[in-house]
Order: structure tokens, then C-alpha cells, then sequence
């Protein structure tokens, strides 16, 4: 079982939002749904972390240098905060939906 992963850029951001401008990701014939979406968000998150790993051992082993360790440790980190932030909105909206008056 692959684990999902969050790899965000400005790149795919905007790709993202261009498919919801036109009608890609409200069910018109994409497969999946929202646990899709997270679920592969959620791998790109833990790939970072691999890559981050992986380029650590080589700069031990002497076969990478600081800069590409440093890079990809902020990649990683960086995809770690934006999926944080994903699930604190998810947890606020759904706190919030708790609360509404019947």
C-alpha cells in the first residue's frame, strides 16, 4: 500500500486551480473524490520526507553536498506545513459544521 504525498508549487497550484476554473475536479469524469485528492497530497508529503532522507545519507556518505541536502530537507518541510495547514481548515470546517444550529 503506496502512501500519499503533497507536492505543491506554484506550478501546480496554478494547474490545480485552472482545472477547477474549468470544471475538471467537480466530479465532471475525474475519478476519485476529496480522499483522492488528500490521499494523494498525503503521498507526495511522504516522498518528500523519503527524498529528504535518501539525500541526507548520500551527503554521510559523502556522495552529496550540503545544498542538495538543505534543499530537499526544505522541500520537505515545507510540504509538511502546507498538509498541517490542510488539516487544521479541514478540522476548523468541520468544528464549525458541528456547531450549526439544527
Amino acid at each position: 500500500m503506496s502512501v500519499p504525498s503533497l507536492t505543491v508549487t506554484p506550478s501546480s497550484a496554478a494547474n490545480a486551480y485552472a482545472r477547477i476554473q474549468n470544471g475538471a475536479l467537480d466530479g465532471g469524469g475525474e475519478k476519485g473524490g476529496f480522499g483522492d485528492v488528500l490521499a494523494g497530497a498525503l503521498e507526495g508529503v511522504v516522498s518528500a520526507g523519503h527524498r529528504a532522507d535518501a539525500e541526507s545519507v548520500r551527503a554521510i556518505s559523502g556522495s552529496s553536498n550540503l545544498t542538495d541536502v538543505a534543499t530537499a530537507v526544505t522541500r520537505a518541510e515545507l510540504a509538511l506545513q502546507t498538509a498541517v495547514s490542510i488539516r487544521d481548515k479541514v478540522v476548523q470546517a468541520y468544528q464549525d459544521i458541528i456547531r450549526m444550529p439544527i
